[in-house]
């Protein structure tokens, strides 16, 4: 399922829009951090956020989202956040509290409807990276991290976000020389393209190499 299905409609955005502070941050800006307590849920009006965890010098990529998506609905139960939030372009953010939030769900059941959707894809989504990093070895990982990310264009599957080997390698928890090494095979064994920083998947990678 394609997760901008979650993002927010015009209506919406423009009904929180009218009671939010407006943040404008420069490319690789902090915005939350993991632990930390906040009271706020960010809307992304223009540009693109990165949400991961670290740890020492490592750092995972869970996602990336962009215009009309949000994140920090987390903030519902007043808890630590769950993983830290970065710019990877300048981004307009809207800065809408808690209690504003709270109001708006109460008031619009569609979109409560849609928030509980959302946190039960992404549940999904981390359970079966949990069971990925467990049970498939990188090649697997890196197999199955391009075929979710794939979508069709113009007959063709590709990967709309342009990721980099050092992104993958976050994502699936890996070095980027290997990430290189398993892109230089599957494409010459005629699974994929690589033209620049786009993938093109020609055919389903074997789950194991």
């Amino acid at each position: 399922m394609d997760s901008s299905v979650f993002s927010l409609a015009p209506e919406e955005l423009d009904e929180l829009r009218r009671k939010a502070q407006v943040r404008k941050l420069p490319k690789q800006a902090l915005v939350v951090s993991e632990g930390e307590r906040t009271d706020s849920l960010y809307i992304i009006l223009s540009g693109k956020v990165k949400v991961f965890l670290a740890e020492d010098e490592r750092q995972v990529t869970l996602r990336q989202l962009g215009p009309g998506d949000y994140f920090g609905e987390m903030v519902l139960d007043e808890g630590p956040r769950s993983a830290s939030v970065m710019t990877v372009e300048p981004c307009s953010l809207a800065v809408v509290s808690r209690e504003v939030f709270w109001a708006f769900i109460a008031a619009h059941p569609d979109f409560t409807l849609r928030l509980i959707k959302k946190l039960i894809f992404f549940t999904r989504g981390l359970t079966n990276s949990v069971r990925s990093l467990a049970l498939l070895d990188v090649y697997g990982r890196v197999a199955r991290l391009l075929l979710e990310l794939a979508v069709e264009r113009d007959g063709k599957r590709v990967i709309p976000e342009k990721l980099t080997q050092r992104e993958i390698a976050s994502r699936v928890g890996a070095s980027r020389e290997m990430i290189g090494l398993i892109l230089r095979d599957l494409s010459v064994g005629g699974y994929i393209t690589v033209s620049g920083r786009e993938i093109t998947i020609n055919r389903e990678p074997p789950k194991r190499w």
